[in-house]
């Protein structure tokens, strides 16, 4: 007697370029705009993450009172569940809005961070350029001057 096969559920398509993928991913996600993840971080307890290595937060400056991860601890860091997570990582209803240099490696890591159960993790569209551009707060290290903000651009 020959052995049928039920079909199974159809499978999602795999994305075919990082391209592809990124737009798969901001599909689910509520990106927000600087001025808009500015107010969530003031007026609504969202926690804002910078990701960007060292180089770049050592040349651009910071976003005040944004939590630096780099994107290699960042699940690490934000897992509600994990004994390294930051003390601002209060549970899985946090908001969480990543922020990259330009807005695309926080894409894919607030799609990583909603895999962890982060179920309101965005990102921030434009990344720490965008919020610069703004002339939302930028601050340094101690001891390194803050640089006038970048006029905001056109178009």
């Amino acid at each position: 007697m020959a052995v049928t096969s039920r079909p199974g559920p159809p499978r999602p398509r795999l994305p075919r370029s990082v391209e592809e993928l990124l737009e798969q991913v901001r599909a689910g996600l509520d990106r927000l705009g600087p001025r808009q993840a500015h107010e969530a971080a003031r007026n609504e307890g969202a926690l804002l993450v910078d990701i960007r290595y060292a180089a770049l937060r050592d040349r651009d400056g910071l976003i005040p009172g944004a939590a630096v991860v780099e994107r290699n601890e960042l699940e690490w860091r934000l897992d509600p569940n994990g004994s390294h997570r930051i003390p601002e990582v209060t549970g899985h209803d946090l908001r969480v809005i990543v922020v990259c240099n330009e807005g695309y490696a926080s894409s894919l890591a607030a799609a990583s961070l909603r895999q962890l159960g982060l179920h309101r993790a965005t990102d921030l569209t434009g990344g720490f350029q965008a919020w610069r551009a703004e002339g939302l707060p930028v601050t340094f290290e101690p001891g390194r001057p803050p640089t006038a903000p970048m006029p905001p651009t056109s178009g």
